[in-house]
């Protein structure tokens, strides 16, 4: 996918929620940028990764293509305790296929948000993992979960087809 794309799928989400959002499990920060790109100039992005060489790719990629948006990363891991502020939003793309217990993962994670915040989650559509994407979940088993969480007003962003595991799509929970 390119930047058009990863901005396509997260754009109805996070436009005009207000500027401070987190992007966990960034990697080197696909949708960081996509989220820079949307957010504008006054983005504060705090962006939450275990690897130290994506997290510094991600920050020069960052100074070149959005340099007015305020990027704070944080080396964690995104199902531990994290520093973060009260947020406007949260991303998690690709991340959350990595976690087995979702729901007590989720708890933690929403605590950071503010009242009618925002997540957004981009995952594939499917349910069935392999050793890559090891816990995916399906728009469907996603709008059960939100409702466990008290994530209300589930609703399906975007989709689109991929080379695995069928399709990606992105979806958009309040708090």
């Amino acid at each position: 996918m390119k930047h058009a794309d990863h901005v396509a799928l997260i754009r109805d989400g996070a436009e005009g929620a207000g500027p401070v959002w987190a992007d966990l499990g960034s990697g080197s920060g696909a949708f960081t940028l996509a989220l820079a790109d949307v957010l504008g100039p006054q983005a504060v992005i705090h962006s939450v990764d275990l690897d130290k060489s994506a997290l510094r790719q991600q920050a020069v990629d960052m100074a070149k293509r959005f340099p007015d948006a305020r990027l704070v990363q944080q080396l964690a891991d995104f199902s531990g305790p994290l520093e973060l502020p009260t947020l406007d939003g949260i991303v998690m793309a690709n991340s959350l296929h990595f976690v087995r217990d979702k729901a007590q993962l989720l708890q933690g994670v929403l605590g950071h948000l503010r009242p009618g915040g925002r997540l957004v989650l981009v995952e594939y559509d499917t349910d069935q993992g392999n050793p890559w994407v090891p816990y995916p979940l399906s728009f469907r088993s996603w709008q059960r979960l939100a409702e466990e969480v008290g994530l209300r007003k589930t609703r399906l962003l975007a989709s689109v087809p991929s080379r695995f595991l069928g399709s990606i799509y992105s979806a958009l929970s309040l708090r």
